[in-house]
């Protein structure tokens, strides 16, 4: 977001955030996708064991579909494919989690696609600045969680011809594709109650930077407002200083205060600091799944890429999905065990599919999306059931089936 304000400008009053907003909202109006995956590292010897980053870093190869290597605070670790046509895109990333999956065997360790830690406590091995300063304001345990435990499936939309009817689709297919991915049932050995315990941590956390915002209307002066009145986390001082704000204030209460005015930098910070389902950043970021079995995260793009970019498919979901576009909190805790998503989840996955040949979608992925909605969705069972069907039986089982993450 940080490229949107070029120049360290004051920020004046609420037209200046309004513009930067709008700014927010303007990008390719292609029809690109770029895929960011997040992996829980495991060590195959012992699963209790935090992996520490330097010990992943010098395990990865290189990667030759092109993708960025970050790490999380709690040592997950990302990868970021380079945006492009859908098959493209797709096959790009692909292979550096097959190349980076293979390394890391050979090195003892494992990537795990799932969305809440479900063998190890939070503990957070980057001590960055920034991060320092998130956890004094995010407190534990949810914020811990959210650091050091998830992991998810992030993908990344061109705005196109018209980015406010792309917004409406991505937030209205939220509860019912978070239900349909639902993977994070466990944490720490046991049952967490939810189907997908990665979004319990989101809807404990800061409600004024997490929460979704609203499907129709303006989106643009939408995301101003919510701008407006989150919370402020930190100010950045310098590089190497941020300084936690504990007061509840938020960047409206700034703009009217008399000390030092904000600039567009601190606005463009603040963006950064705040965290919905979805986020405008010059092309929609969907942030609502769980992580996925590392042979699966594909469908969870090409199902979304469907819904949002094709509008016969859009056209079919929507209708199934609006009536349940606030249950956030619900599709959660029961994912697909609940009758009405699992309904609205079996029209999606039909649309969807009906798209692919139309989207240049390859037969083979195709055909790995009719098998997940066979195996998961026909049948009213998020990936979630899984491990827990898992933890239910000795625990060598769940052991088992982390460490396998790494061939099957």
């Amino acid at each position: 977001m940080t490229e949107l304000a070029a120049e360290d400008t004051l920020v004046r009053d609420v037209s200046d955030v309004e513009d930067f907003a709008r700014g927010c909202f303007r990008g390719s109006t292609g029809d690109q996708v770029g895929v960011e995956l997040e992996f829980l590292v495991f060590d195959r010897t012992a699963l209790t064991r935090q992996v520490p980053v330097a010990r992943t870093a010098e395990a990865l190869p290189p990667l030759p579909g092109g993708s960025r290597v970050t790490f999380e605070p709690g040592g997950q670790l990302e990868l970021s494919g380079p945006a492009g046509p859908l098959p493209d895109a797709i096959a790009r990333l692909a292979a550096d989690v097959d190349a980076t999956r293979a390394a890391l065997w050979k090195a003892g360790l494992v990537l795990a696609g799932v969305g809440l830690d479900p063998v190890r406590p939070a503990r957070r091995q980057l001590r960055l600045p920034r991060y320092e300063a998130m956890a004094a304001f995010l407190g534990a345990p949810y914020g811990a969680l959210m650091m050091c435990s998830t992991a998810s499936v992030q993908i990344n939309l061109d705005l196109g011809e018209r980015p406010a009817v792309r917004w409406e689709r991505a937030h209205l297919l939220g509860p019912v594709l978070l239900a349909a991915f639902a993977n994070s049932p466990l944490s720490e050995n046991r049952p967490c109650g939810w189907m997908s315990g990665r979004q319990a941590v989101w809807e404990n956390l800061d409600r004024t930077r997490t929460a979704p915002l609203p499907a129709a209307g303006d989106p643009a002066a939408a995301w101003a407002e919510y701008l407006l009145d989150a919370r402020l986390m930190l100010v950045r001082e310098n590089e190497q200083r941020f300084r936690v704000v504990r007061d509840g204030s938020t960047f409206r209460d700034w703009l009217a205060a008399p000390a030092r005015p904000p600039t567009l930098v601190d606005l463009a910070y603040h963006a950064t600091t705040i965290f919905p389902p979805v986020r405008p950043r010059g092309w929609l970021e969907i942030r609502y799944l769980d992580a996925q079995h590392p042979a699966d995260w594909p469908v969870c793009v090409a199902v979304i890429h469907a819904l949002v970019m094709d509008d016969h498919a859009a056209d079919a979901a929507m209708a199934a999905v609006e009536p349940y576009a606030a249950t956030w909190p619900r599709a959660a805790l029961h994912g697909l065990a609940d009758p009405r998503l699992r309904r609205a989840a079996e029209t999606c996955f039909r649309a969807a599919l009906a798209a692919m040949p139309r989207l240049g979608v390859t037969p083979a992925l195709t055909r790995e999306v009719a098998a997940f909605a066979d195996r998961y969705v026909t049948p009213g069972r998020s990936p979630a059931m899984d491990l827990l069907d898992l933890a239910k039986g000795p625990a060598r089982r769940l052991s088992a089936w982390l460490t396998e993450e790494g061939r099957t």
